[in-house]
């Protein structure tokens, strides 16, 4: 294997494009597209260089006959043995694939919100139940609680299955290992520079309004007070979690699409390779976890309390996912 043929290789093994193997050299894109093409070589500097940012030797990379030998693991290959092809992504299909994930992300926050606000109003029913000389019986208030609850619920995931199918023809970010075409990489940099001192101030705020969200239900908890204020209490939680989680659901969608196009945090080559092999698992245990949740609520009527059980399943399944990870 030729010198040009190893450089397309480990570029690609690494998950860069020409553009980020450029900068990492200090040459131009058009200095690496030569070297590909065997048109140019690159001198002794700039290949020893690329020896140590792709962890092998200077012999492999100027020696004919010293074939690769792939022992990293972060080698993504099919089981006949040929690694998986790279999606090209043009300047315009990020672009569009960048303003429709911020076009989206407002909605995807507010569904998700209505989600978290669906089993307060059924709680916040049975609280108002619960003053003395309310019109409405009990089974009154439970009955327009449930409907309101299943509503909301309903119009969140017609939303939800709306807004995936918009974006299910760009799938294979996630999926797929891919190289950005010249000055991709770059505009994704920049816009996501720009972005970032907006998603800190929005993380920051969100993860406040999450934290002090339990303040009122404890302090009128241990100062003792009726039964149906507690309720209402738990009630203004969520509310609160809501606004929170709005605001981290928005930051982090935006945050993801950049992460995306440059195949980093939970999108490198190595983390999609991971994500498709235990995707049925991910869908059975959330799966489960809604089925838990909707027995334990309905069986046991404690809708005020049956919310906890999410926060549990999703830190048992981010470590679940960390285990994994870390096995492979």
């Amino acid at each position: 294997m030729i010198l040009a043929d190893k450089i397309i290789n480990e570029r690609k093994r690494n998950g860069w494009s020409q553009e980020e193997l450029a900068e990492q050299l200090n040459v131009s894109r058009q200095s690496i597209s030569k070297w590909e093409g065997a048109q140019a070589i690159p001198d002794i500097q700039k290949i020893i260089k690329m020896a140590e940012i792709f962890g092998v030797s200077t012999d492999y990379l100027l020696k004919d006959e010293i074939e690769p030998a792939d022992t990293r693991s972060d080698m993504i290959e099919e089981d006949s043995g040929t690694s998986e092809e790279y999606v090209k992504v043009s300047m315009e299909e990020a672009y569009e694939y960048l303003d429709l994930e911020q076009r989206l992300a407002p909605r995807l926050a507010n569904m998700v919100s209505m989600c978290i606000l669906a089993p307060a109003v059924l709680i916040l029913c049975i609280a108002l139940s619960q003053i003395p000389g309310f019109p409405l019986t009990d089974k009154v208030m439970v009955a327009i609680g449930l409907v309101a609850m299943m509503v909301m619920i309903t119009i969140a995931v017609m939303f939800f299955v709306i807004d995936s199918m918009k974006k299910s023809r760009f799938a294979y970010l996630e999926n797929s290992p891919i190289e950005t075409m010249y000055g991709v990489s770059g505009m994704v940099k920049e816009r996501r520079a720009l972005f970032e001192q907006k998603k800190i101030s929005m993380t920051a705020i969100g993860v406040i309004l999450c934290v002090v969200s339990v303040i009122p239900l404890v302090a009128f908890s241990v100062v003792g007070t009726k039964e149906y204020v507690v309720v209402l209490m738990v009630v203004l939680l969520l509310a609160f979690v809501a606004v929170g989680v709005n605001l981290l659901v928005r930051a982090y969608t935006v945050d993801g699409s950049y992460q995306k196009l440059l195949q980093e945090g939970d999108y490198t080559i190595r983390a999609k390779s991971l994500n498709t092999k235990y995707a049925s698992l991910s869908t059975v245990f959330w799966l489960f976890a809604t089925g838990a949740y909707l027995a334990w609520s309905f069986i046991g009527g404690h809708w005020e309390y049956t919310w906890v059980l999410w926060p549990v399943a999703a830190g048992i399944f981010v470590c679940g996912k960390l285990i994994l990870s870390g096995k492979n």
